[in-house]
Formats: C-alpha cells, sequence, structure tokens
C-alpha cells in the first residue's frame, strides 16, 4: 500500500456532512469517488497499483455502472484484459443485455467497483452475471467502507479485495 496514493485518493474524495449512503445507512463521512474517477492521472495511478490484485485467473472485467466503468477501463488499459460494463437492469431495447461488450457464458469475471459499504451491487449484479453462464468469484473495489460489505460477498460466494480501506484512508489524514 501507498500511503502518497492513499492521501491523494483522500484529499480528492473525502468529504464530512451528513449523507445517505446506497446501502440506506446515513454516514458523517463520504467518498465522492467521481473526484478520484474523473482525474485522469490520480485514476491511471489508482489502476496501476489495482493491477497486481487482478490475478492471471481472468478473462474479462466488469465495470459496474456507473461508478466501477471508469476503473475497469483504466484497469484494462493497464492489464490488457478486455472489459464489460455492467448495467443495474438489462435494457428493454437494442440488445438487451445486462452486460455489453462481449460475451458472458463461461467467461472468469471479476467484479469491479468504486466503494463498497454493504456489498449490495455487487452482490446483485454478481447473481445476474452467474445466472448469464459467468463464472464470478472474486471483486476488487477503490474502497472498502469497512462496513459489513466484505462479509456479506464472503457468504455469497465472492472474495472481495480493496485497494484501501476507510481506515487507511483516514490514517493519511491524521
Amino acid at each position: 500500500m501507498t500511503t502518497d496514493l492513499a492521501a491523494r485518493i483522500n484529499s480528492a474524495s473525502h468529504l464530512t456532512g451528513e449523507f445517505v449512503l446506497r446501502s440506506g445507512a446515513t454516514a458523517t463521512e463520504y467518498f465522492d469517488k467521481y473526484q478520484f474517477e474523473a482525474d485522469p492521472v490520480l485514476l491511471r495511478a489508482i489502476a496501476e497499483a489495482m493491477a497486481p490484485m487482478v490475478g492471471d485467473d481472468v478473462d474479462v472485467l466488469a465495470g459496474l455502472e456507473l461508478g466501477g466503468v471508469p476503473i475497469a477501463v483504466m484497469l484494462s488499459q493497464v492489464t490488457g484484459i478486455p472489459t464489460l460494463f455492467v448495467r443495474k437492469e438489462a435494457k428493454t431495447y437494442g440488445t438487451c443485455r445486462l452486460a455489453e461488450g462481449g460475451e458472458l457464458a463461461g467467461r472468469r469475471v471479476l467484479i469491479v467497483e468504486d466503494v463498497v459499504t454493504s456489498g449490495g451491487q455487487v452482490a446483485i449484479s454478481t447473481g445476474q452475471l452467474r445466472e448469464a453462464g459467468a463464472v464470478v468469484e472474486r471483486a476488487v473495489c477503490v474502497i472498502d467502507r469497512q462496513a459489513g460489505g466484505t462479509e456479506a460477498l464472503a457468504q455469497a460466494g465472492i472474495a472481495l479485495t480493496s485497494l484501501y480501506t476507510k481506515a487507511d484512508l483516514l490514517a493519511t489524514a491524521e
């Protein structure tokens, strides 16, 4: 773990106040991932730091709508592994696909997410991808908020690896 990168992410994205999270929980601290995802230099540094987390057992990266997509695309650039763009719901028009960019059946898929709190969307998307024939056993994220997501995902058969935890990032501000 590089503390310089953690400090850069924390500086760019850490907000304080009152925030309602996707899980419905209220938090006094929030990591606005769009602040680090919109910075091409910082996003590339994040992807380079995440590249060793990918491993060699992956056929395709799956960026979850919306925040996981820029990370997956940059991670694809760094690793050379193709990317799928995973919607929260399959389109009802055109291709009517849940995941755009390639086939799922039989492929070893690595879920890419920005911030994980409860793990809810990762679990939902993993279930949908598995129903479509993908093999999904692992997920990676930039920040684990340490709010039960890792444990919930483990119960769903998904091993989560995070670049940083909330504690890692907050320690850089001390």
